[in-house]
């Protein structure tokens, strides 16, 4: 098996009756039993992934398959699914199981997927390394001593390893499309309100959305084109008409105009990731599309504007989990009072707890002003910047972290320093538009960088063509 093949080119081989979902299953299983030490999986679905796959194999037999036919997918452990333990990465849900599926769940399950477990991410969402999971950190796929990026760490490096075709992961200020480019993979995230969160458990509900990881942006087309789509379930989730992505991908470049930010390209940017990229746009340029430069102002204010409102919400969010309804209980608590503290001190990691003590913070009487409100009003203009750009060019192309796979460890100690690695992408997440990292090249030490492309409000269609450009031209 090519454990990096796509779907794409399985579909056809299964199709023709030269491969089958049952023996894809089994190498991926292997696959997962052999890199153990990656620590990418929280739990694996043997069993019962063989039966779903045998299962399909008779479908596709009979012409009754669905449009994801035998699509293997892991999936980020903070998506529930009926009967399967949801942990978040944190020791507060490690005995939780959920009572429903996602949304998403429920629409791959239609599509015929087999979902072959469930993946280790940093706890809750709240990190960029994966290396704040209660489970343990989850390790780059080609340097064990690095990571992979986060939160979604452990869905990135199942397709990054070829564990999974494809898996979910979710992006709240980056965490699909930061560890797809450290890992050298595709990462989605789509248009907020695109794909319904219902089922989600939440970190910062009004910039969390869920989307795929591949081994190809048409892959990528394929899920979200299954994912998409309005959801009475979900107040948030947009009634916008879904397009057929994957036949609107034609390649086609010439008279495409396409921004470069000023403010993501100055001295400051990595000269080995600048040449990469450098080599992506003069690519473009020789296939007929136009290079504008354009100007997102208040980008300097992304990262702070960012770190105030996400550890606002999740205070709010995450306040339910106080050890009297559900999740984890201290022991040995003498009175209401102490089993709230114990409980929170005792179930929360360091990085959760210190975001949800931020996040309390700003929201406090007499800071609310100064902080949340003033942070909402930067997020507005950060928003125009990007709508006044978008009136220039079709998308904008930027770096998607400021350094390739770093050691693990390197930054535990230095949280701004590690916030700073998502300079480049929580942009997206406040400004609520779609983003898609491809892979770009490599550094020196052969890690990988990604380039990623952001695009208008509910136009995932021009990234994905752009994207694919991106990825099959050299």
């Amino acid at each position: 098996m090519n454990i990096r093949e796509t779907y794409s080119s399985f579909r056809e081989k299964l199709f023709n009756g030269d491969e089958s979902v049952e023996s894809r299953v089994s190498e991926h299983l292997a696959v997962i039993d052999s890199r153990k030490s990656l620590n990418a999986f929280l739990s694996v679905f043997n069993d019962e992934a063989s039966l779903r796959a045998r299962a399909i194999d008779e479908k596709i037999k009979q012409g009754t398959a669905g449009p994801l036919a035998g699509m293997v997918i892991a999936v980020k452990d903070v998506l529930c699914m009926d009967g399967k333990v949801t942990t978040c990465g944190s020791k507060m849900l490690e005995n939780y199981q959920a009572i429903y599926d996602a949304t998403v769940i429920q629409k791959l399950r239609d599509a015929d997927v087999v979902f072959i477990g469930k993946t280790n991410m940093d706890e809750f969402a709240m990190g960029s390394s994966g290396e704040n999971s209660a489970y343990g950190a989850t390790k780059h796929p080609m340097d064990e001593s690095r990571v992979p990026g986060g939160s979604s760490s452990g869905s990135c490096v199942a397709v990054a390893a070829g564990m999974s075709t494809a898996s979910l992961g979710t992006d709240t200020g980056g965490s699909i499309r930061q560890p797809a480019g450290l890992c050298g993979i595709v990462g989605l995230k789509p248009t907020y309100g695109r794909v319904s969160r219902y089922g989600l458990v939440a970190f910062a509900s009004s910039f969390d959305q869920i989307g795929p990881f591949t081994n190809s942006t048409k892959d990528a087309a394929r899920i979200l084109q299954v994912i998409a789509g309005k959801d009475e379930l979900d107040s948030t989730c947009a009634d916008v008409a879904v397009p057929d992505y994957l036949n609107a991908i034609d390649g086609k470049m010439k008279g495409k105009k396409i921004g470069l930010p000023k403010e993501y390209f100055s001295d400051a940017l990595n000269p080995e990731i600048r040449s990469v990229l450098q080599k992506k746009i003069d690519l473009l340029l020789h296939a007929g599309a136009e290079i504008v430069e354009v100007s997102l102002p208040n980008s300097e204010y992304t990262i702070s504007t960012y770190y105030i409102l996400a550890t606002a919400e999740a205070s709010s969010n995450l306040a339910r989990y106080d050890g009297a309804r559900y999740g984890f209980r201290s022991p040995n608590v003498k009175d209401l009072q102490s089993m709230f503290v114990r409980s929170r001190s005792e179930g929360f990691g360091r990085e959760v707890k210190r975001r949800i003590m931020l996040g309390t913070y700003v929201l406090s009487s007499g800071y609310y002003d100064a902080y949340y409100r003033k942070a909402q009003q930067v997020r507005r203009l950060i928003q125009n910047d990007f709508i006044n750009a978008f009136q220039q060019v079709d998308c904008i192309l930027t770096p998607i972290a400021p350094t390739t796979a770093f050691k693990l460890g390197e930054k535990m100690d230095d949280p701004l320093q590690m916030y700073l690695n998502d300079i480049y992408t929580v942009s997206a997440n406040l400004a609520g538009i779609p983003g898609l990292c491809v892979p770009a090249g490599a550094d020196s030490n052969g890690l990988p960088i990604g380039i990623q492309i952001l695009g208008k409000q509910f136009d995932e269609t021009t990234i994905f063509n752009v994207g694919d450009f991106l990825e099959t031209v050299n």
